[in-house]
């Protein structure tokens, strides 16, 4: 496992997602160096000044608002900065300014000759995973999107609930898109090894399309009553960190390019995926229902259609 030494995380955008994963990270001590990158200079340094009175209660660390020539000799870039969805507007709905938001940064990034690994967290997540692979000609295992990891975790939470066992003795993957087409794949779900049929009682209804919808609308709900989200994604930015910085060999559902799975290619969605200190060390094709293959290409084609909306030269 790689040690802490020397290790540099750069977190681009220090709005609420981007400090909130700079503070998650400074607590699970997984590196030495947090350099924060915003647009806005004066609130970078705040948040860095902010973290850095913590930090001295917890173990040590530097934490400081640089530049894009800091984040060259990182080992890891997030890439938080995007723009915000509003109440019920979906992630898709953004995908214009995000990707202008997404180009400078990248651009910025690789000019100043960043080479690591680059975690994408900006929405929506898929498109702008597939931009920023596209801009930084980086290869495709170093460009990893947060994907479908936090709504796996809301599908584990979810479930548990209902269950009635801990969230952590739930296996379970939702898959494709994070957004609306997303594919809450229930026949990968075990419970102590066994599958929710085995598990439930004969007359437990778990209500399934009802369970997708609350975790697929999960995000929603929250945007709604506090106007943005940020305990989740930094969790799952983090647990991606973690899993690269250590060499972990864990399995996580992350957003990568495909290049041929369930016949998909040329497009970035989640799909469970071997993360090490290489980054994506290889994409798995979980065995699924025929129902969530079709939903899988499903969320590809919507995946596409947004790409190539956001693409097309506006009306004259």
């Amino acid at each position: 496992m790689g040690s802490v030494e020397q290790k540099r995380v750069a977190i681009v955008g220090a709005g609420h997602v981007g400090a909130t994963a700079a503070y998650t990270l400074m607590l699970r001590a997984l590196c030495r160096e947090i350099v924060l990158i915003d647009s806005d200079p004066t609130l970078a340094a705040a948040e860095a000044a902010d973290l850095s009175d913590a930090n001295a209660l917890v173990r040590p660390a530097r934490i400081w608002a640089g530049t894009y020539e800091d984040a060259a000799a990182a080992q890891i870039a997030v890439l938080t900065a995007g723009a915000a969805t509003h109440g019920a507007e979906s992630r898709l709905s953004v995908v214009s300014r995000s990707a202008a938001i997404v180009t400078s940064c990248v651009d910025q990034l690789i000019d100043a000759g960043f080479s690591g690994i680059l975690i994408v967290a900006a929405n929506p997540v898929d498109l702008m995973t597939l931009l920023a692979l596209r801009r930084s000609r980086l290869a495709a295992n170093r460009v990893i999107g947060t994907g479908s990891l936090l709504d796996t975790a809301r599908l584990q939470q979810t479930l548990a609930i209902r269950l009635g066992v801990a969230p952590g003795s739930i296996d379970g993957l939702v898959l494709g898109e994070h957004g609306d087409s997303e594919v809450a794949a229930f026949s990968t779900v075990r419970v102590g090894g066994l599958t929710l049929d085995r598990f439930c009682a004969t007359d437990q209804d778990l209500e399934r399309l009802q369970i997708a919808r609350e975790v697929r609308e999960a995000g929603y709900r929250i945007v709604q009553g506090k106007g943005y989200t940020s305990f989740g994604i930094s969790t799952a930015i983090v647990r991606i960190c973690e899993a690269i910085l250590r060499d972990e060999h864990a399995v996580l559902p992350v957003s990568t390019l495909l290049t041929g799975q369930y016949g998909i290619t040329d497009v970035c969605l989640s799909l469970p995926c071997v993360l090490g200190a290489i980054g994506v060390e290889r994409v798995l094709s979980p065995d699924l229902s025929a129902e969530e293959t079709r939903g899988l290409l499903a969320s590809a084609t919507t995946l596409r259609a947004a790409l190539a909306a956001a693409q097309k030269p506006p009306d004259r």
